[in-house]
Formats: C-alpha cells, sequence, structure tokens
C-alpha cells in the first residue's frame, strides 16, 4: 500500500560548512575546564570553573591597571645586543621580537591609575621567559629614575624565570643597578609596589622583586630562588607541601597578601593612598 513506502525527496545541495577556528576555544591548564576563548577573556584570563590564575600579556595587565587612555609607553627603542657572542642568540631575540613584540621581556608605562600619575613596568613570560637581561636592567633603571623626578609612585609586575643566561654576568649585574635605584626611591619615601605572578624566580626574585614596600602575589603564583628539586637535593629532605606557591609564602610573611587580578587596581589604588596619606579624590604631586 502507499502509505507504508517512503516517498523518496530530491537531495538538497548541502549549504556552506561552517568550521570553528582552532583558538575559539582554550582550555585551563590547572582543572582541564574548556570554555570559548573570549570567556576568558572578558574573566582576565582567569578560569572560570576552578579561578586559576592564566598567565596574561604585559599590555594587557597595563590595560587592566591604567586609566583608559593615559598609558605613554617609555624606551621603547632600547633593544637587547649580543655582548658575548652567545651561540643563536641574535636569532631567539628576533623570534621573540616577531612573537611578543619589540619591548624586550618588559613593559615600561607611565600612565594614572584612579588618577594618580604612576609609573608601571610589566615583565612579559612571552619574550624568552621573561628574562631579565640589560635590557630589563636599563629600562627599570630608568623608571625608577623619572619616579624620582617626578615624585610618582613606581609599580613593577615580576613574571620571570630568572637572569637571561645569554648575556651571563650583564645580566647578573641588574640585580645590583635595579636596587640600587630601589633604594634611592626608599630614600625619598617614594612609594613602591612590587606584584609578584607566575613565575617569579631566579634573580628577579632575588632582587627588586622582593624590595617593594608592599609586596603582592597572585593566587598560585610559583615564588622562589633556585627551584624544588635543586633545593630538595640540596637539602637532603622532602619540602613542604605548597611550598614556593604564594599562599605558603603568605602564611609565613614573605609576602605581604595574595590578590586576585579582579582586586589588583583597586588594591593597589589603597595602597598607594594609604602610603600618600592623601585620600582617594587627591593625586600625588606632579613636580
Amino acid at each position: 500500500m502507499v502509505w507504508f513506502r517512503k516517498e523518496k525527496k530530491p537531495l538538497r545541495p548541502r549549504g556552506e560548512r561552517l568550521e570553528i577556528p582552532k583558538d575559539a576555544w582554550e582550555k585551563c591548564e590547572a582543572c582541564g575546564h574548556t570554555d570559548i576563548a573570549e570567556k576568558f577573556a572578558r574573566n582576565h584570563n582567569v578560569c572560570p570553573a576552578c579561578d586559576h590564575h592564566r598567565r596574561f600579556r604585559a599590555h594587557e595587565y597595563a590595560a587592566l591597571l591604567l586609566d583608559e587612555g593615559t598609558a605613554d609607553e617609555k624606551d621603547e627603542e632600547v633593544a637587547s645586543v649580543d655582548p658575548l657572542g652567545f651561540p643563536d642568540y641574535p636569532g631567539r631575540l628576533a623570534k621573540s621580537r616577531k612573537g611578543a613584540g619589540p619591548h624586550d621581556a618588559i613593559l615600561t608605562v607611565s600612565g594614572q591609575m584612579d588618577r594618580t600619575p604612576v609609573n608601571l613596568g610589566v615583565m612579559d613570560f612571552a619574550f624568552m621567559g621573561g628574562s631579565m637581561g640589560s635590557v630589563v636592567g636599563e629600562k627599570i633603571a630608568r623608571l625608577g629614575n623619572r619616579s624620582l623626578e617626578k615624585k610618582w609612585p613606581l609599580i613593577l609586575l615580576s613574571c620571570s624565570g630568572g637572569a637571561r643566561m645569554q648575556e651571563g654576568v650583564l645580566s647578573l649585574m641588574q640585580m645590583a643597578k635595579t636596587s640600587a635605584v630601589l633604594a634611592q626611591l626608599a630614600e625619598r619615601r617614594i612609594p613602591y609596589v612590587s606584584v609578584l605572578t607566575n613565575p617569579t624566580t631566579g634573580g628577579v626574585s632575588a632582587s627588586y622583586a622582593m624590595l617593594g614596600d608592599a609586596i603582592l602575589a597572585e593566587p598560585g603564583a610559583v615564588i622562589g630562588f633556585a627551584g624544588p628539586r635543586v633545593i630538595k637535593q640540596t637539602l637532603g629532605q622532602d619540602l613542604p607541601e605548597g611550598f614556593q606557591t604564594a599562599e605558603f609564602l603568605l602564611e609565613h610573611g614573605m609576602v605581604d597578601r595574595v590578590v586576585h587580578r579582579h582586586q589588583l587596581k583597586r588594591t593597589i589604588g589603597q595602597l598607594l593612598r594609604h602610603m600618600s596619606g592623601k585620600p582617594a579624590a587627591t593625586g600625588w604631586a606632579t613636580s
């Protein structure tokens, strides 16, 4: 009978196949949560499932902390050279500049935070692991000198694997160079706030990162000088659970506060107002 037969209909041509871009989704390294990249971006690259603070780029931190339209990049013309003739170093520098940008491992800017003029330096792990070379030390020293001249607070966000081995002792000398400028800020009572992000290790943690009048850290950030394996071999004993995390250092008095990325600008602003002894509506002197 006719109604038991399946009527054959002509096949319609398929429409254009929509392909999802490969970078449309991102996965949290801590919990494995997968979500659209835009959602991570709106949340300042903090996992919406487990609150893990994923790595943030230097220009993203600058946009997060400074008032819109006030950022003025400084010393962008300063670039690394190859003083020791280290094998393949020029090639690695060129590759990093192409992928991470020309600002080397630190971005230095002047701007305003809640209408308070500040000098801000943000390290970028995307540029050779945020390694500290001659350029990083020079740009921090220049930024510190600007704070001395204008009496503006200095804020440094660290994210680094330590000193840059391709520049040998020249990179190690930056520890003393930056520390000397920070000592002058302390003598003049100009506030310096240090923010430790994941990771802050090596010569950076052994110098300017731990010299702040206030030392803040992001949740879960790895902070230390040598790696846990080296320390364990040196001491010959097991390390405590959570060793070298921001929370462990807070518990043992090495940092002043662990601050969520969403609260970072507000917390730093409160600290600067407290250090200045002025109410929120009053700005810093510009001379």
